[in-house]
């Protein structure tokens, strides 16, 4: 974002507040200085609110698809690291990995295929939840269903997960907008 600090604008920069999903944006539209069109978007964590730099213009549309790919990108980055680990610990293999957005789940696994599927709201709630998520689906690895061998390997490794299932499913899978 033309290498302004968050808390300083340029003349040449417009800000706007926007709610996304539920969360709180500033949406920061460069306005005339040419540098800034160099990147198209940017979006920026900073204390209290994520920064969303756009081109003046940005369709509603095309903002939330960069606010997703963020969620997405940021998701990836966090279950690479929880997957490597609860593979060691299971002494399983994951084969495939994805980060997608489903409308009932949190998580799938496919054991015949090794692949496991992560929604992209997990982004989106405590890391508990999404370590959670990762050793559920990669017990799925050594037991299909969820029965008694299912929640004894759960158990055995992760004692604490029916607190943070519960806690999960306090939580909204998603925020929906509503429109009267």
């Amino acid at each position: 974002m033309s290498g302004e600090s968050p808390g300083r604008l340029s003349r040449s920069s417009r800000l706007e507040n926007a709610i996304f999903d539920g969360y709180f944006f500033i949406i920061k539209e460069h306005l005339t200085d040419p540098a800034s069109y160099a990147t198209m978007s940017a979006l920026l964590l900073t204390p209290g609110a994520l920064v969303l730099g756009v081109r003046p213009g940005t369709s509603e549309e095309k903002r939330q698809a960069i606010i997703a790919g963020w969620y997405r990108r940021q998701l990836k980055e966090a279950a690479t690291g929880l997957i490597a680990r609860w593979e060691a610990i299971l002494g399983v293999q994951a084969g495939r990995v994805f980060v997608q957005r489903m409308k009932t789940r949190w998580g799938s696994c496919n054991p015949d295929s090794r692949a496991i599927r992560l929604n992209t709201e997990l982004a989106k709630k405590p890391v508990q939840c999404l370590e959670y998520i990762v050793a559920h689906e990669l017990t799925h690895l050594l037991e299909r269903h969820h029965n008694a061998r299912f929640k004894t390997l759960l158990d055995a490794h992760l004692p604490q997960w029916p607190q943070y299932r519960d806690l999960l499913n306090r939580l909204p899978l998603a925020h929906e907008a509503w429109g009267y």
